[in-house]
């Protein structure tokens, strides 16, 4: 059973990609009041909008992504019975 939990944990991956990048276009615009957030290679940015931007999008793409792994494999467990993931030992 486990291994159909894979393409649907890839199908969940990308959707919360997706998402991650909604919420983070949304921060964004209420932390800096910009439309676009700095990318590392744009010219006129300074280094701690840039460094700003993309710690922000690291913990907001981390939490989205925890959030849609476990959301997926809880539902999974409760659908099949089994634990998808790693287990402890």
């Amino acid at each position: 059973m486990k291994f159909l939990y894979r393409p649907l944990g890839m199908l969940f991956g990308a959707l919360g990609g997706f998402l991650a990048t909604a919420i983070f276009g949304q921060v964004w615009k209420l932390v800096a009041g910009d439309e676009e957030a700095p990318s590392a290679t744009m010219r006129n940015r300074t280094w701690r909008e840039v460094l700003l931007a993309a710690a922000l999008q690291g913990a907001i793409f981390g939490l989205v992504k925890a959030a849609i792994d476990r959301g997926g494999a809880k539902s999974f467990q409760k659908l099949t019975g089994e634990w998808p993931g790693d287990e402890e030992d």
